[in-house]
């Protein structure tokens, strides 16, 4: 499907990523190695996009973090998961646990070949993935959070507002949005914003929490804004609370930015590369 594929817009690096298909039962998915400067690598990191058009507007940020980590001694390996950017499938066929099973296999694909710490980083609805297969590792991993979902049912019923959205100006949207719901409770496939969404997709990421995994590490949280004298939000802060109680190491940064994966435009955030890299404490 067109709209669930896009390649990255304008973007350069001074050394490409080793770029490959990972096998999987139902396809392949396609993934970007960034090996670490200097052969031996100080953290070992898989990317796990967010969900739909945010996927596409993340993909330069994405691709500019992994250079600059790969820069500062990391591995890092980015994925596509299963009917997203260029890996085989239909994003309409997806399912939530296929997406965990995907981030799994290429934790398996990097530590086979890292031995460095291993770290889930995610964006927004990716941050609930991570979570999710970070607590069916044996090994747990450390997580790089940027802006991440709280919840799975709030990213979802976002996303089903812009299928409202064309009926504003006649007043249906309720009504529209009334028939989405009804549709996947029947367990029926649904098209918006030129995605089909498959009800055991929908029902998935509706049922996904920020939980903290029962082994703990170390959680690097990070958010943006482009207001002076910002905080984090008491969602966020009751949430990172709850994970510090579960015995995880969590540290929380604020960074100026714009939320790109949700501008019309693409837009850069600077000021994150550098904030991801230090978060990492990478040592010398």
């Amino acid at each position: 499907m067109a709209a669930a594929r896009c390649t990255a817009p304008g973007m350069t690096t001074a050394s490409s990523p080793d770029v490959f298909f990972l096998p999987r039962g139902d396809g392949q998915r396609l993934c970007l190695f960034h090996p670490a400067a200097g052969g031996v690598a100080k953290a070992a990191l898989v990317y796990v996009h967010p969900f739909a058009e945010e996927m596409n507007k993340s993909r330069r940020m994405a691709a500019l973090q992994a250079r600059a980590l790969a820069e500062a001694g990391c591995a890092v390996l980015q994925i596509d998961l299963a009917g997203c950017g260029d890996s085989s499938g239909d994003f309409g066929d997806a399912s939530w646990q296929g997406w965990v099973d995907d981030v799994l296999a290429a934790c398996r694909w990097l530590r086979e070949r890292e031995s460095a710490p291993l770290w889930l980083w995610g964006l927004r609805a990716g941050a609930l993935l991570c979570t999710a297969a970070a607590a069916q590792l044996e090994d747990p991993p450390h997580l790089l959070l940027w802006q991440p979902a709280g919840q799975g049912k709030a990213t979802l019923q976002q996303f089903v507002r812009l299928k409202a959205a064309g009926s504003l100006a006649d007043g249906n949207a309720k009504a529209v949005l009334a028939a989405v719901r009804q549709d996947l409770d029947r367990g029926l496939d649904v098209e918006i914003a030129g995605y089909r969404v498959a009800a055991s997709l929908a029902r998935g990421l509706e049922g996904a929490t920020l939980a903290p995994p029962a082994r703990a590490g170390r959680l690097e949280w990070i958010e943006l804004s482009t207001l002076a004298d910002a905080s984090l939000s008491p969602a966020a802060s009751t949430a990172l609370a709850r994970w510090q109680q579960a015995g995880w190491q969590v540290r929380s940064h604020l960074v100026n930015g714009p939320a790109f994966w949700q501008t019309t435009e693409i837009e850069d955030a600077p000021a994150l590369l550098p904030a991801s890299v230090a978060a990492l404490a990478l040592p010398s």
